[in-house]
């Protein structure tokens, strides 16, 4: 309770925390469920329902994560940069720009891709761009009311127990509101130390995947449906496609599949194409 009254006595950055606080005024297991513990952070990370308090993800568990990596990462590089990729969850693209604002306010440089990308575009830029570490802001296959903070080392890899329990020790130092150094996302790319990652990473990665072909020939008969379900694969998956020799005829659809495409769908299921 006493938790939840400092939060509600802060001036929250994010307005939607400020209304769920409110909503669950006097109301002690929703208060609880929120408050009782922090947010745990292990190889993967965090992750957890969006929300407001210690036990949900938001820009203050967030930014506090990022402050403890960024205090880690100081003490074991020289000149350490982190480069980071998010998907198309709930307030992603927000948590990723604090994450870079964190690591700008502690003099440790930020690579950002511009739109959402998928995970291995992440540990690709890692290694391409020589990072110290990388931040992916996902939630991988739970439901939509979660997301998630996942960190990786300076191999693409997800972190080694080793180094989770060191961010841990770090971020357990930390108060979360008194310690916690943030900036302005648009100013550190003004300023440099933020910078959108380029479509040349991109290339080189799609290069490398290329590279890993079974059958060198160009695959211009063969038929594809995709769906890149929220759209983070998408850019990658299309671009991939044209590169073998697959024509592409992209639609995109607003809710449920409509009838011109579920008509596509019945054709290739009658003429047994997989």
């Amino acid at each position: 309770m006493t938790e939840y009254e400092r939060w509600l006595a802060e001036d929250l950055d994010d307005p939607d925390l400020k209304t769920e606080l409110e909503s669950i005024r006097g109301k002690p297991e929703e208060i609880n469920d929120r408050f009782y513990r922090n947010l745990a952070f292990g190889t993967g990370g965090l992750r957890g329902v969006i929300g407001a308090g210690t036990n949900r993800m938001n820009v203050y568990t967030v930014r506090k994560a990022t402050q403890g990596l960024a205090n880690y990462l100081k003490k074991h590089a020289g000149h350490p940069c982190v480069a980071i990729a998010y998907d198309s969850r709930i307030k992603s693209d927000l948590f990723a720009k604090q994450a870079a604002a964190v690591l700008a306010a502690n003099g440790v440089r930020a690579h950002i891709y511009p739109r959402l990308s998928p995970t291995p575009t992440l540990s690709w830029a890692v290694r391409d761009l020589k990072c110290d570490a990388g931040i992916n802001v996902t939630a991988s296959h739970n439901p939509a009311k979660y997301n998630g903070y996942k960190v990786y080392g300076p191999d693409g890899c997800q972190i080694t127990l080793k180094m989770a329990d060191d961010v841990l020790a770090e971020i357990d130092r930390l108060d979360i509101f008194r310690d916690v150094k943030t900036s302005d996302f648009e100013e550190d790319v003004r300023s440099g130390m933020v910078d959108y990652i380029g479509d040349g990473v991109i290339d080189r990665f799609l290069g490398e995947v290329m590279k890993q072909r079974v059958f060198p020939e160009p695959c211009g008969g063969l038929k594809v449906v995709y769906t890149p379900l929220n759209g983070t694969g998408r850019v990658c998956v299309t671009r991939i496609l044209r590169m073998i020799g697959v024509p592409i005829d992209v639609w995109f659809f607003e809710s449920k599949m409509d009838e011109p495409a579920k008509a596509i769908v019945d054709e290739l299921i009658q003429r047994e194409i997989p």
